[in-house]
């Protein structure tokens, strides 16, 4: 990256929409790398919106930082972001140069167990090259700039680096994904029945609070788990399975891996040390219904979990109508404070407009 060596002033704005892991990432290594490769669909109306004002100043000795969230400061996220630029300075050769200051509000509650970071983070991802873009001179084309903004999004929060793709992504070296990566998110455009890029995805808020304990320490917790291997190997091979189901429009067997995914994934924390349980008995009685209404009515929705309470349900788009009924009957009364958020895989990312 050349600098014009010039003082740069502007704004830029990005929304990002967050991302639902089919295959999970949970297990990580060196620099924010996976120990297997993910699959998930970016979602369209669980999204952050994020606003930078910047001022590169060549005379200036130190980053100067500022952020908000929902208008008011938030030390906690400031200093996470903080980290994040200090941390990276390889990628950030501009830094104590640069003054900043970050907007940034979400469409669902933050820390939640909805990947707010991988909105979030993606989000300032693409706001970060947006502005490089225009201060730096720069012969990336496209495709390389959305490929940098995965890897600076992924250094940030890994599930972010897939956040910056819209319909189906893969984070993580695989035999099935040609140019897949650790270091970087791809998007997969060829294979993939049309079914599921119109797959609807339902959000029940089970608790809106944030959970206990982090995400962070959960990977950090599978560098001693006893089943650490065998899970890697597994989700390999759900990868592989996933292909199959996605290519072939099976929506039962799509399904079967999604849960099997989401329940690995929560038993994984119950088996750790210090082991903990993020499933709430609403979570469970959610689980139950869906199953009960699977069985009994040979419907075809099925759930998935991320690293929180809060359900997942999808289901192809041919169902929505008779599958929001059955949410508001079946569902709803397990759900807090009517959380429902009516969601879809989505088109990814888009630049926003700055507010008059």
């Amino acid at each position: 990256m050349k600098s014009n060596n010039k003082h740069s002033q502007g704004r830029v704005a990005w929304r990002s929409p967050s991302n639902i892991a089919l295959v999970k990432y949970w297990g990580k290594y060196g620099r924010q790398l996976p120990k297997n490769p993910s699959l998930s669909f970016t979602l369209s109306e669980a999204y952050t919106d994020t606003y930078v004002e910047y001022d590169i100043d060549p005379n200036r000795a130190q980053l100067e930082l500022t952020f908000s969230f929902h208008g008011k400061t938030h030390a906690a996220f400031e200093d996470k972001i903080r980290k994040f630029f200090m941390a990276n300075p390889d990628d950030f050769p501009y830094i104590n140069q640069l003054k900043i200051n970050i907007s940034s509000q979400n469409s669902f509650p933050h820390s939640a167990g909805i990947a707010s970071s991988a909105s979030s983070m993606s989000a300032l991802a693409l706001c970060l090259v947006h502005m490089e873009q225009k201060v730096y001179e720069s012969s990336l084309g496209q495709a390389q700039l959305f490929t940098r903004a995965s890897h600076l999004a992924r250094l940030a929060s890994g599930s972010a680096s897939r956040s910056v793709y819209g319909g189906l992504v893969c984070w993580g070296e695989t035999e099935w994904v040609t140019g897949s990566s650790d270091y970087y998110a791809v998007p997969i455009s060829q294979g993939v029945d049309p079914v599921f890029l119109s797959f609807e995805n339902t959000i029940l808020m089970v608790d809106k609070g944030e959970k206990p304990v982090s995400s962070t320490a959960g990977h950090a917790l599978m560098n001693k788990h006893p089943y650490a291997e065998m899970r890697y190997y597994v989700a390999r091979d759900h990868v592989n399975q996933f292909s199959e189901a996605l290519a072939n429009g099976d929506i039962a067997a799509f399904g079967r891996l999604l849960e099997n995914e989401a329940l690995a994934l929560h038993g994984l924390m119950m088996n750790s040390d210090p082991s903990f349980i993020l499933l709430k008995p609403n979570t469970l009685s959610i689980i139950e219904a869906i199953r009960e209404v699977r069985d009994s009515e040979d419907f075809p929705w099925y759930f998935t979990l991320d690293a929180g309470p809060n359900v997942h349900v999808m289901y192809p788009h041919e169902v929505a109508t008779q599958a929001r009924k059955y949410i508001e009957t079946r569902l709803q009364p397990f759900v807090q404070d009517n959380g429902i958020l009516y969601d879809r895989v989505g088109q990814g990312p888009s630049a926003l407009v700055w507010p008059s």
